[in-house]
């Protein structure tokens, strides 16, 4: 059996080709950079693009099995094209906004279009990824060993990426998961203030915790760029996922331990979910 991995050089995508190289299985890593792309033995890099659909064609020769990176604007191509070329089983890197009626724009599309293609498939909705804090805190951890931050007492359940990959692993080799929509969280419900202190626990020093403006906070977000630039907004309560105008007021009122115990990787693997206190162990030479 073939399997493609689109967006194969991101943190789940990475993650998913080394776990099925593992498993004895056969690999395609699609990039659009192939010259750039770095993969242990046993993995096959393939070039491609998502953007641009007739560029999947070689890449899609053969393959039984894809993990899809989403990218709605040419989803119902991609999926077609999966489709003509023989691909049976596609797992769809979705969102947990999809779950909470949040997105309607973005991964639903990409879900939507992968159901009407093939006869299996499985979507991973992980929530707030735990590695969105090494680009939002790591800068100015590293420089000068503080977190800058307008929501101290705001929490969720940061998910490990590696429990995202386990959980996209599980439903391409394993049956059983056709048609089912895994929504994935961390197992534990922590503030920013209980996360940055197990950063500190994790480097080995105390890390300071100063309160700022959401206002402060996105100039600096815009400032750093990347990620952080780009989801200053959204990650602040200026805009909602659709882009609307909020208040980061809304943000901070929200009480997500109303919601009770959130679905994690444990419902699919078996296993415990990871802590945020192991993923800052995993990451600690992201902080210091």
């Amino acid at each position: 059996m073939t399997t493609l991995v689109t967006g194969a050089t991101g943190n789940i995508g990475r993650l998913v080709a080394e776990r099925l190289t593992a498993a004895g299985e056969e690999v395609r890593a699609l990039t659009r950079a192939p010259a750039r792309a770095a993969f242990g033995a046993g993995v096959r890099v393939v070039a491609g693009d998502l953007a641009a659909p007739a560029t999947l064609e070689p890449a899609l020769a053969g393959v039984d099995r894809m993990f899809l990176f989403p990218v709605a604007a040419t989803a119902d191509e991609v999926a077609g094209r999966a489709a003509a070329a023989g691909v049976r089983r596609v797992v769809v890197l979705s969102s947990g906004a999809v779950t909470g009626g949040l997105d309607a724009g973005f991964h639903l599309p990409v879900e939507r279009a992968v159901e009407a293609a093939v006869p299996e498939w499985t979507h991973v909705r992980p929530g707030e990824f735990a590695l969105n804090k090494v680009a939002l805190w790591g800068p100015s951890i590293r420089a000068e060993n503080v977190v800058r931050d307008p929501f101290p007492d705001a929490a969720w359940f940061p998910v490990h990426e590696a429990d995202v990959a386990d959980v996209a692993c599980a439903a391409l080799l394993e049956g059983g998961h056709a048609g089912a929509a895994y929504t994935l969280n961390g197992p534990e419900l922590l503030s920013h203030r209980e996360q940055v202190a197990a950063i500190g626990a994790a480097i080995g020093r105390e890390v300071a915790h100063e309160e700022v403006t959401p206002e402060q906070a996105r100039e600096m977000y815009r400032a750093m760029g990347g990620f952080a630039g780009e989801a200053a907004d959204f990650l602040l309560g200026f805009e909602d996922y659709g882009g609307a105008e909020t208040t980061p007021e809304e943000v901070a009122a929200f009480d997500p331990a109303a919601l009770g115990p959130q679905p994690t990787a444990e419902q699919v693997t078996g296993r415990p979910a990871r802590t945020f206190a192991q993923w800052a162990r995993d990451h600690a030479a992201d902080f210091r």
